[in-house]
């Protein structure tokens, strides 16, 4: 199935992000179809863990990155959903047993205890596949599509995700120095974010300071999402957290070292690092800026 067009987004601050979640919410739909048969347990598992109930912050970001730099054809889509696999497989991974053992994702029970963990842990390596095919089919260039693929499995490997979440099990429990703790946040968030809008700037042909840019953006604001979650799992006021609290109890986070007011000052310190970096890039109406303050509009 070809995707439609995207629907672009003007630049002012009253602009709403529901329709372009809606097309992204489409697109994943019509990549991930219903099974014709209850018993396709694989099929199933894939939709749910992907179409579970999230923000879809990873591909807002990244079509609204491409859309600032003039790009919005179809295949900004594709790869938006791409990298949603991905972030879907790498949390259905990080909650099984042998990982973060959660119960709870996205308001619902963890995938593993849904389908059973055989078909939880297939769900995930087919999702892998899924977006990694995706990208290699997209309409773009040649030389952009082989680009992307490096750039996402890059992200993905065992100098990214992998390893921050074998860094988080094997020294998590130890006790580690604040720049230690951040080098495994950047690891486990901060990769994909960065792979994320580095591929925006793949699929826009920007140039390489466009790219440094958003690379300095993307480890902000990976370090400031892995602080929010450090403050969630603690119990943060009024947070809609759709997943299981106090998982971090007796592990080395930043709030452990730092407490809860000394980790709010850092997130602040980063989200506007962050805002500092977008600025080089983009206007401070444009709907990219806009959509990130409001990310973290609490802590403003």
């Amino acid at each position: 199935m070809t995707p439609t067009p995207l629907a672009v987004l003007d630049d002012r601050p009253t602009c709403a992000w529901g329709p372009l979640r809606l097309s992204v919410e489409d697109r994943l739909q019509a990549l991930l179809p219903e099974p014709g048969s209850h018993q396709e347990l694989l099929a199933m598992a894939m939709r749910e863990s992907t179409l579970a109930p999230g923000k879809r912050v990873r591909p807002l970001l990244l079509l609204l990155a491409a859309q600032g730099l003039g790009e919005t054809r179809p295949a900004m889509l594709d790869m938006a959903c791409a990298v949603e696999m991905v972030h879907a497989a790498s949390l259905v991974l990080d909650d099984l047993p042998c990982m973060d053992d959660a119960r709870l994702r996205r308001g619902r029970p963890t995938l593993h205890l849904t389908f059973g963990e055989d078909v939880a842990i297939l769900a995930a390596i087919a999702l892998l596949s899924r977006a990694f095919g995706l990208l290699g089919a997209v309409d773009l260039e040649a030389d952009r599509r082989a680009a992307l693929v490096v750039e996402l499995s890059r992200a993905v490997g065992s100098q990214g995700l992998v390893k921050g979440q074998y860094e988080d099990l094997r020294e998590g429990r130890q006790a580690r120095t604040a720049d230690a703790i951040a080098r495994t946040n950047e690891l486990k968030t901060a990769v994909l974010f960065d792979a994320t809008l580095q591929m925006a700037a793949i699929g826009a042909g920007a140039s390489h300071a466009v790219r440094r840019a958003l690379g300095a953006f993307a480890m902000e604001l990976g370090q400031a999402f892995q602080l929010l979650d450090d403050l969630h799992d603690r119990g943060l006021p009024d947070a809609a957290l759709g997943k299981d609290v106090g998982k971090d109890a007796g592990k080395s986070t930043l709030v452990a070292v730092l407490g809860s007011n000394g980790v709010k000052h850092r997130l602040r310190q980063h989200v506007r690092a962050a805002d500092q970096y977008l600025g080089q890039v983009y206007g401070p109406e444009q709907a990219i800026r806009v959509f990130v303050a409001e990310l973290f509009a609490r802590f403003g």
